[in-house]
């Protein structure tokens, strides 16, 4: 277990922590936007963490610190409200918390808490969900509560739905939860089911970041979202069995296609595409075709880029820069999109001076070096008793 998070908080509160709890970022390798829409997704958690460093206190403080902040922030157990301005990275932790006690925690007495990262801010890794993960972690052990995974990751996805006010699926948080070294995660989002599938060996994953966010990114999330449900709300009657769209394929949604916009229209073909893709990606890796594999990440992205329209030149770019690229299988953007990253699935012969190849080419197009960074598979959240 890492040292940083309990070395920040010595630091900070002047005592050691009792509890350290450690949760991955992820990957999403394919199903963009799926999640909320009841479809499939593979992820992969990976060696990035975010670990969470946490003690009770005597009263009803709650105190709250990271890494690069130089700010305590506090307030009291009751009430917990979302906070505005440069602390709102606390609204993580405190809708985890404000889900938690809401659920049956008995949590009567105050803490400190002390967080720090592996994962880089604003690269569609999934900070948000590896804060509440290991947040979550965290309190349940200094509580003397345990639940299952799937129960922690629906508590984590309810904080940050209903707290956060970002409506996500559950890819971020179950990925976090269910990860295993050399395996993807598999989710079914409509029937919350759970699976691991095994990630051939010699793989791995690149993650090219543009340091490129849209400013309105949390309200263009918001309104792709809304048009999701606008979709099937117009299209869900035509079908009996249709209650997301992902429950449709593209054709059953072209037959209807004079009754959508042309903005619902192109939601609606991306989300019954990239479900589709998501199950040939699984039958794919099963026969370890590879080669077919990377034309389904491309396709993705292509999708994304068309008709979902979340990407941006600078995601388009890189892409179009690692296509071709000897030992890339695929490469597409990954996670939420309207800029953030690039993942690159490649075979271990793709080195260090491959990607500092793309990485030049990017500078010479938007005069700004991207990040790169290269992970593997890494197991889920975990939680331990500090012993100093």
């Amino acid at each position: 277990m890492p040292d940083s998070s309990p070395s920040l908080f010595q630091q900070a509160y002047g005592r050691p922590p009792s509890h350290v709890a450690s949760s991955p970022g992820r990957i999403e390798f394919i199903g963009n936007h799926t999640d909320y829409n009841g479809g499939l997704v593979l992820g992969a958690a990976i060696d990035r963490r975010v670990d969470v460093a946490l003690a009770l206190r005597s009263d009803r403080l709650v105190r709250m610190t990271s890494a690069g902040n130089n700010r305590v922030f506090q307030t009291d157990l009751d009430p917990i409200e979302p906070q505005q301005g440069d602390v709102r990275w606390v609204n993580y932790p405190l809708g985890v918390l404000w889900a938690l006690r809401d659920e049956g925690l008995p949590a009567d007495r105050g803490f400190d808490l002390a967080v720090t990262s592996s994962l880089p801010v604003g690269a569609g890794l999934s900070s948000s969900a590896a804060l509440e993960l290991s947040t979550a972690l965290a309190l349940q052990a200094a509580f003397g509560v345990e639940s299952d995974r799937k129960t922690l990751a629906l508590s984590c996805r309810r904080a940050e739905n209903e707290f956060v006010g970002v409506p996500c699926g559950i890819l971020d948080q179950g990925v976090s939860a269910f990860g295993k070294a050399d395996h993807l995660v598999r989710i079914d989002c409509k029937t919350l089911e759970f699976g691991l599938e095994p990630l051939p060996p010699g793989t791995a994953f690149w993650i090219f970041n543009s340091h490129r966010k849209h400013s309105l990114i949390g309200s263009l999330y918001a309104a792709r979202h809304q048009e999701c449900m606008e979709a099937i709300r117009i299209l869900g009657p035509h079908y009996a069995d249709a209650s997301f769209l992902a429950d449709l394929t593209p054709d059953q949604v072209d037959r209807y296609k004079d009754e959508l916009t042309e903005p619902l229209y192109k939601r609606a073909m991306h989300i019954t595409a990239e479900n589709a893709r998501v199950k040939e990606m699984h039958r794919v890796l099963e026969a370890g075709d590879l080669e077919a594999a990377g034309d389904l990440l491309y396709a993705s992205h292509a999708s994304s880029q068309r008709f979902f329209e979340n990407s941006t030149p600078e995601l388009d770019f890189l892409v179009a820069s690692l296509q071709g690229v000897p030992h890339v299988y695929g490469a597409r953007l990954t996670g939420g999109g309207f800029g953030g990253a690039v993942m690159a699935f490649t075979d271990e012969p793709f080195g260090p001076e491959d990607a500092d190849a793309v990485a030049r080419r990017y500078n010479d197009a938007f005069g700004h070096t991207p990040s790169v960074i290269t992970c593997r598979t890494a197991d889920g959240g975990r939680v331990a008793r500090y012993v100093p």
